[in-house]
């Protein structure tokens, strides 16, 4: 299992965990695509692929037109995607990605998340080089077609890890500037998309004892609770 496999076994699940959060990320996500590139999934990948993924999480359909119908409504704020990075306690990077309508509300929340937990908010940017943005995708397998087959017809995409989930489905990370290359082979060649994501997976971990992973967790759990974030990111080595 590569590095991009750990990070994501440790973070997944907790992430993701609970139903309303995922509603309402994948809603703001939506309103955001529709706003970039149209209500048309036809002719809009991002928001073809959301929801997609809306429909595998369950998502009830009158949120999904809620939130596109929101992409145009004056009365709605308008949401845009904002990165926060910044060291929490011990040095561990963190990485924060929020969806927001106001910047100002946001960036004074995250801050103070920051500052109360023994942690300090950097500039934008900053760290961004300590973390690989990917794209990651579940697929079902396609009948005749071996996990090596695939990884061959994907490489040119920059696609480095294929592997098995529990469920059989395969799961593979990607380069980020090729999310859209990759969707559509997988599109005109027929696989079924489970899932299609954008993770930042660090370079490094860094080593922590016991104590301060507690102390760390505090943080990250404190600013994964504000409304605004949609996830949170970090190079602290994952529990065994």
């Amino acid at each position: 299992m590569g590095r991009a496999f750990e990070y994501r076994k440790a973070t997944k699940l907790k992430r993701w965990g609970n139903m309303a959060r995922v509603f309402t990320k994948l809603g703001k996500q939506i309103t955001i695509a529709v706003r970039e590139g149209g209500d048309d999934p036809s002719g809009n990948p991002r928001l073809r692929m959301l929801m997609q993924q809306a429909k595998k999480e369950n998502m009830p359909k009158e949120n999904v037109e809620r939130a596109i119908k929101k992409a145009f409504s004056k009365d709605e704020g308008n949401y845009k995607e904002i990165n926060y990075e910044g060291y929490g306690p011990h040095g561990v990077a963190i990485f924060v990605e929020a969806a927001t309508d106001n910047n100002m509300r946001t960036y004074s929340n995250v801050r103070s998340y920051f500052s109360k937990f023994g942690g300090s908010l950097g500039s934008t940017g900053s760290l961004e080089f300590l973390f690989d943005h990917k794209c990651v995708y579940s697929i079902v397998p396609k009948e005749g077609v071996s996990l090596e087959d695939l990884e061959l017809e994907l490489i040119d995409y920059g696609v480095e890890e294929l592997e098995n989930d529990e469920n059989g489905n395969i799961i593979f990370y990607g380069d980020f500037a090729s999310n859209a290359e990759i969707q559509k082979y997988l599109e005109d060649n027929g696989y079924d998309i489970n899932s299609a994501e954008f993770e930042r997976v660090p370079n490094n971990y860094k080593e922590v004892t016991p104590e301060e992973r507690e102390a760390i967790q505090k943080l990250i759990d404190r600013i994964e609770e504000d409304e605004d974030v949609q996830n949170v990111y970090t190079n602290m080595q994952p529990e065994a």
